[in-house]
């Protein structure tokens, strides 16, 4: 490896990275969708989240040891944390569900999900097309869809807590049920956050 990897190893990390939260976004879609053998189901995802510090840590790894990088540092290092910071909250979510013993999620859980997964689909679609910039409009386009999934989710989170505290009694399931709703956010808002680095790696290189 040394000094002068090959060019394409930061980017065969990136993908690695970007599939394997597609992957994990998926399996919380199935966990809140099909509300059954949940400690099996969290086990994946676990998983899963393992495999994805296990990227960070080789991108970070790879940093260390080049001495020229197709990218600028930072960025790369922005890039892989952030997407890590995603799949950590996507685990949480689920976790939060189990630790919680939440009883299965409503409509309005389901629908927040549904955003995420979405925006983390054109996470999965913007990042390969770091390795060629020729079309630059191509990977903006899809950050700025990135950034009209979050607020759609924003918008289904503020709807969600609004039906939350109409038909909740209990104070407790309140806590409970707000913050896993707000952990869900935390992810969509880390998407947007790839999305900005996104278009910065764009302008700076295109």
């Amino acid at each position: 490896m040394g000094f002068f990897p090959k060019p394409t190893e930061f980017f065969d990390l990136f993908e690695k990275a970007a599939n394997n939260i597609l992957h994990g976004a998926r399996l919380l879609d199935d966990f809140v969708s099909n509300h059954v053998d949940l400690e099996e189901k969290l086990k994946k995802l676990e998983d899963v989240e393992h495999v994805g510090d296990q990227i960070t840590h080789d991108t970070i790894e790879l940093l260390n040891k080049t001495f020229i990088t197709p990218i600028d540092r930072e960025d790369i290092h922005s890039l892989v944390s952030e997407m890590d910071d995603i799949l950590d909250l996507i685990y949480g979510t689920a976790n939060r569900i189990v630790l919680y013993k939440v009883p299965a999620p409503g409509v309005d859980m389901k629908k927040v999900v549904k955003s995420l997964v979405r925006a983390v689909e054109e996470v999965s679609k913007a990042v390969p097309r770091l390795r060629n910039m020729k079309k630059p409009e191509m990977i903006l386009a899809q950050c700025i869809e990135i950034n009209r999934l979050e607020n759609e989710a924003d918008e289904a989170l503020r709807m969600a807590i609004s039906n939350l505290f109409e038909r909740e009694t209990d104070a407790i399931k309140v806590i409970k049920e707000k913050e896993i709703l707000e952990t869900l956010e935390s992810a969509t808002d880390r998407c947007e956050d790839v999305a900005n680095v996104l278009e910065g790696i764009v302008l700076k290189n295109a």
